[in-house]
């Protein structure tokens, strides 16, 4: 930690206490050690020799969800997300695990989430479990409790996989349509978003292409990095971020577009992660400066597209009839309009905190006509997902999500919608274990305005 850690971005924390009401595990446990202060002060006495980084140390690391809520209220602007990796990874380095841990990282970090193809097999075979009939047999069967709780409830809400992604779908090269481009759009397709979410990546490329962009796919890109950053493995993530710079610089690419906060957040700190590399640094900050969520990047840069509601558009074409009809005297009385859609919005936490963005899709949002937005209490704060955090820290992961449920129920939205795959998988579950499954659903934002498009 001595050799990994910033001491200066230690030494940068004035003990002021403002992460505190921030930070969603000390909310939730009132523990000093379990708030950002907390975890840099055993960081600084670990560095400073002052304790060993033992197991209870190890534990608040863990029990950190890595949401970086507590930067943007920090008047030092400690980057404490950074000094959490760092820690992490000199965790990773000298602390020993067990051979079926380290096989199991190995296998997910090195030979899974890097590997496109090998993420696409592994998209066929659950395809294959969900469509088969071998899903109904698990769950009728109980075979599923052989596996934890947490990872049962998660088999319960994943979505349709696939082994076509968006490449296989549209190709490499989506023209714009209509009217001069507004620049030519990378779209980044990750490899979990790919996999299980691949029609939101089909609907973001269309969106685009409506907002403007002449949209390219490099089919070299590889996954993110972010899962290895979180989890202690710089290295590969560094190795992984040098792969798709060299892909989308090779596209020649205007701006990079992300549909994931969490990838979002780490692909536009590629500057800082590649800093003490004198060979990639340069090209990380030219990566980093393109990097733009899509919300942002549609209403920044682009022509924004027209969307309607199909409960509003109703209503707008029935006040037209009956406008017409009331010229004749027998015209009938007009019905009245349909209740207006509700909807309701979970930041994604990195696409808030890190990336800065927070109002670009609540203004996507504002532009569909015949729906209500209601802002959602503590949307700014997160919802338990945090990557794998869900399947590593239930306990935590359900706590929190279950206080989430309740301002979620106060709405009354009939569409919550978020911008990650994560959270969106943790907002189906949280519907599922608050039982307003009848009335409300989670949407991803792209699919929700892809619907609306005025086609």
């Amino acid at each position: 930690m001595k050799l990994t850690l910033s001491y200066d971005e230690l030494t940068n924390c004035m003990r002021c206490g403002f992460c505190q009401p921030a930070c969603p595990t000390f909310q939730e446990t009132g523990i000093e050690a379990a708030s950002p202060r907390g975890r840099i002060a055993l960081m600084k006495a670990v560095v400073d020799g002052m304790m060993d980084p033992d197991e209870s140390f190890q534990a608040q690391m863990d029990l950190c969800l890595g949401c970086r809520a507590c930067e943007p209220v920090c008047p030092a602007d400690v980057q404490y997300g950074h000094l959490l990796e760092q820690t992490r990874d000199a965790i990773e380095r000298h602390e020993p695990r067990r051979w079926w841990v380290r096989a199991l990282r190995r296998t997910a970090f090195r030979q899974l989430f890097p590997q496109q193809r090998r993420m696409r097999k592994v998209g066929g075979v659950l395809a294959f479990y969900q469509r088969s009939g071998l899903r109904r047999f698990a769950r009728k069967s109980g075979a599923l409790r052989m596996f934890p709780p947490s990872m049962r409830e998660m088999e319960s809400i994943l979505p349709d996989a696939s082994s076509q992604g968006v490449v296989e779908r549209l190709g490499t090269q989506v023209p714009a349509t209509g009217g001069r481009p507004a620049g030519k759009a990378g779209m980044f397709r990750g490899c979990i978003m790919d996999v299980l979410f691949a029609e939101t990546n089909v609907n973001t490329v269309k969106l685009l292409t409506e907002a403007g962009f002449d949209v390219v796919i490099p089919d070299t890109q590889n996954c993110c990095g972010a899962l290895h950053a979180h989890s202690g493995e710089m290295e590969q993530a560094k190795e992984l971020a040098k792969r798709n710079i060299r892909a989308f610089r090779d596209a020649g690419v205007d701006y990079i577009v992300s549909n994931a906060g969490g990838c979002g957040a780490l692909l536009i700190e590629y500057d800082h992660l590649l800093r003490d590399d004198p060979e990639w640094a340069e090209l990380g900050a030219w990566f980093a400066a393109r990097v733009k969520d899509v919300s942002q990047i549609i209403m920044e840069k682009g022509r924004i597209p027209k969307f309607a509601d199909a409960a509003g558009e109703s209503a707008v074409e029935g006040r037209a009839a009956a406008s017409n009809e009331a010229a004749a005297a027998t015209a009938p009385p007009a019905a009245a309009p349909p209740s207006p859609t509700i909807v309701t919005y979970q930041d994604s936490c990195h696409l808030r905190n890190v990336m800065r963005v927070g109002n670009a899709p609540r203004d996507l949002m504002s532009r569909v006509e015949g729906i209500r937005f209601v802002e959602l209490a503590g949307a700014d704060t997160c919802c338990g997902s945090a990557g794998i955090y869900n399947l590593l820290q239930p306990q935590m992961s359900t706590q929190i999500l279950d206080h989430k449920m309740e301002h979620v129920a106060d709405t009354g939205a009939h569409y919550l919608l978020t911008s990650n795959p994560g959270c969106l998988l943790q907002m189906k579950l949280g519907i599922e274990r608050a039982k307003l499954g009848e009335r409300m659903q989670a949407v991803h934002i792209v699919d929700f305005l892809y619907d609306r498009l005025r086609k």
